[in-house]
């Protein structure tokens, strides 16, 4: 059986996308980030991103762009729950000597747990979940901040946007939280708002999302409010994936660690830490594949 000269895992999300490369002893070569990586909501800009940083992942090795024909790939990326903008990517005229296409949902899994069987909860630019067992796999949520992914960054940055041109005329209240979202949005009027925000991208969205949590921890209630209603949400979801018996659940994501301590009792006792990065679970996917391909000749 040939061996690989390396192995490359990407975890491509709304906000950015981040590579770790291996060798083919599993020893770890470099790891690097670049930007958005979400097909259904870019293709271009996401393929342009992994570019990047597979090119840059490579250099930081001290290898040649070269060494990706070499390079046994797997990605898991938002959107490609779609199929859709799953066979768009399938048919591109990769670098790579193989490359294996999965969700970012799925690698997200497989790091966590360093097995097929769990659950998890992302929460940062978007929130979705999947829960694995038995080799069957049960999605929910993922459907863009626009129709869902209530709880994340994207959702929490759209309801404060909201909140604040409802206040400006005068319909909905003030609080120490709103006169702290002018002030960032750096406007004096909601023209401006609407100008800054009708076609803003998810991931402009979720850079509200830290001030929402500072207020929240400072018990405003226009913050509080929207951070308890993310979280029952998000506490519903990992019920949700419990009904499937995964051995294990996790959290993960940017906003996962802020988002704990509003989550319900019982789902906050529930949950165990990830054993790994999703990055890592592209790679254990990659090397699987590598193995199915090869033991087959």
């Amino acid at each position: 059986m040939l061996n690989p000269s390396y192995f490359l895992g990407i975890d491509g999300g709304g906000s950015k996308c981040k590579a770790r490369l291996e060798d083919a002893q599993g020893n770890l070569l470099a790891e690097s980030v670049a930007g958005p990586a979400n097909p259904a909501r870019d293709q271009q800009l996401a393929m342009a991103s992994i570019q990047q940083v597979s090119e840059q992942v490579v250099k930081l090795a001290g290898l040649p762009n070269s060494a990706l024909a070499k390079t046994y790939t797997a990605m898991g990326l938002a959107g490609l729950n779609l199929p859709f903008y799953k066979a768009q990517m399938q048919a591109w005229q990769h670098p790579y000597a193989q490359l294996t296409l999965s969700t970012d949902l799925y690698i997200a899994c497989l790091g966590a747990h360093n097995s097929d069987s769990g659950a998890i909860v992302i929460v940062g630019t978007g929130s979705s979940a999947l829960a694995c067992n038995q080799g069957l796999q049960f999605e929910y949520g993922g459907h863009g901040f626009l129709l869902g992914d209530k709880g994340s960054g994207a959702w929490m940055g759209l309801q404060t946007v909201r909140w604040a041109l409802e206040s400006f005329d005068g319909i909905a209240p003030s609080s120490p939280f709103v006169e702290a979202v002018f002030q960032f949005f750096n406007c004096s009027d909601p023209a401006q708002i609407v100008e800054k925000y009708l076609t803003s991208s998810s991931a402009d969205f979720a850079k509200l999302a830290p001030l929402v949590f500072e207020y929240a921890d400072q018990n405003d209630f226009v913050a509080t409010g929207i951070v308890k209603q993310g979280a029952t949400y998000l506490s519903s979801l990992a019920r949700k994936l419990q009904t499937h018996g995964p051995q294990r659940t996790a959290f993960i994501g940017g906003l996962a660690s802020r988002i704990q301590p509003w989550l319900d009792e019982d789902i906050q006792g529930s949950i165990q830490p990830p054993i790994a990065a999703p990055e890592y679970g592209a790679i254990m996917l990659a090397k699987r594949e590598f193995d199915l391909l090869h033991n087959s000749k």
